[in-house]
């Protein structure tokens, strides 16, 4: 399959739209060096993945590159779980001398991270650094903060919808084309497949549940000024919400096993054979290739309410960044550039399906993998982020919108009462982060 430049472009643009964030002044005191050592150990904190070892393949070969041109060096990675993140690298910037020099952070930790005083300001070597000139616009914004940059785009991910050709094909149903569709059909696989989830969901998998709130209309939040205030617990918003809890039920994944799966879970369900359905992202795409569903499934874009309508997807991606407390400045930089650079997103695309951030990489890897295709039409269909503010780290980190979620398949509340209570929550982070 060959996409056009414009295509690939313009979704690049759509998938990082609107994350140029303005944060208060940092909340934590100046760690910054005032050392910047040219040898010794450098050490690397990067999420771990569902599969973890092509990414660690393409890991080391970067750093033993690095290593052979720094031969005073040493480069010691550390793979931490995402979910636990927040926890984490907050308190790495609270104690510099266990602080790790370089971090892989999630682009909607970028604010917060820079309100908390943790992020080096690396704008001058980004601006000297000729790879950068090829990034796309938008994926600069994701690590941008009052025009300064505090890293460098890692990859962009998107999610669509994998499902089971074999299943589909025996049980007689087509791709689903409307969510009252995708519905029907996750319903009728739990029901002749009853071994199987229809549409595996996750209570703790945030971004698999926010398309259902933007195919109906709804938003997690407005801003007015500069200014966030809640939406969640907006009529709209409340469909949606309904909308993706209704999935969780002995008629297509029980509350009982579904309501605590994250991201990964459902991820892992399915390509072990366990789900007909899940929604995934490009990134998914090496560890579903590794398990047992390979050779049996496709992906489509998620549908949205009405026929033809793609759902809204979260557009998301990961930056690398170096901590404002290294004492190896120079060569954390030097490094954030290897392992962010074009060379080792090739490689990464090879190795896990990520999406690279450099136009001519992205437009490169779209022209000779089909598997793209889905992906980048969800993204230019209009993908959407989260509310640019430092407060959205806060609301990330201790699982509002999990806990909404799984307050109302648990029964405990209704879906007015549990939207309410998160939206006074994410109102009260927004109004803390406003300086």
């Amino acid at each position: 399959m060959k996409l056009s430049a414009r295509i690939v472009a313009s979704a690049a643009a759509l998938a990082l739209a609107g994350l140029t964030a303005t944060a208060c002044a940092p909340s934590t005191s100046d760690n910054s060096s005032k050392t910047d050592e040219k040898s010794g150990t450098l050490r690397v904190w990067l999420f771990q993945e569902v599969n973890n070892k092509p990414k660690q393949a393409v890991v080391n070969s970067a750093v033993t590159a690095f290593e052979q041109r720094h031969e005073d060096v040493k480069v010691d990675v550390a793979y931490i779980p995402v979910d636990t993140r927040a926890q984490k690298i907050k308190a790495a910037f609270n104690d510099p001398k266990s602080a790790p020099d370089l971090i892989e952070y999630g682009n909607t930790d970028t604010a917060g991270y820079v309100n908390d005083g943790g992020l080096a300001d690396v704008s001058e070597e980004f601006a000297a650094w000729d790879e950068a000139a090829d990034t796309d616009p938008t994926a600069k914004q994701s690590v941008t903060v009052d025009g300064k940059i505090y890293g460098a785009p890692f990859f962009v991910g998107v999610r669509a919808l994998y499902y089971r050709t074999d299943v589909f094909k025996d049980l007689g149903i087509k791709p689903p084309k409307t969510q009252a569709a995708l519905v029907a059909a996750a319903k009728k696989i739990r029901e002749e497949r009853p071994e199987l989830y229809g549409l595996v969901v996750g209570g703790a998998y945030t971004y698999g549940a926010m398309p259902f709130i933007w195919a109906n209309g709804g938003e997690l939040a407005t801003e007015k000024g500069g200014a966030y205030t809640s939406a969640i617990d907006s009529p709209a918003a409340r469909k949606g919400i309904k909308a993706y809890t209704r999935l969780f039920g002995d008629d297509n994944c029980p509350a009982t096993k579904c309501a605590e799966m994250g991201g990964n879970d459902t991820i892992e369900a399915f390509s072990s054979g366990k789900a007909g359905m899940a929604i995934g992202g490009d990134f998914n795409h090496q560890a579903v290739e590794d398990g047992k569903v390979k050779g049996k499934y496709a992906v489509v874009p998620l549908p949205g309410v009405k026929s033809g309508d793609i759902a809204p997807a979260f557009a998301g991606g990961n930056n690398v960044g170096v901590l404002k407390s290294t004492s190896h400045r120079t060569l954390a930089v030097s490094l954030m550039k290897s392992l962010a650079g074009k060379d080792t997103q090739r490689k990464q695309f090879d190795a896990m399906g990520f999406l690279p951030t450099f136009t001519d990489v992205r437009k490169e890897v779209a022209e000779r993998e089909p598997f793209v295709e889905p992906f980048v039409r969800t993204l230019g269909a209009g993908a959407k982020f989260v509310p640019a503010s430092p407060g959205w780290a806060t609301i990330d980190a201790s699982l509002v919108l999990p806990n909404m979620f799984q307050e109302v398949v648990s029964g405990r509340q209704g879906v007015d009462a549990a939207a309410g209570d998160a939206a006074k929550k994410m109102d009260e982070s927004f109004q803390k982060s406003a300086g």
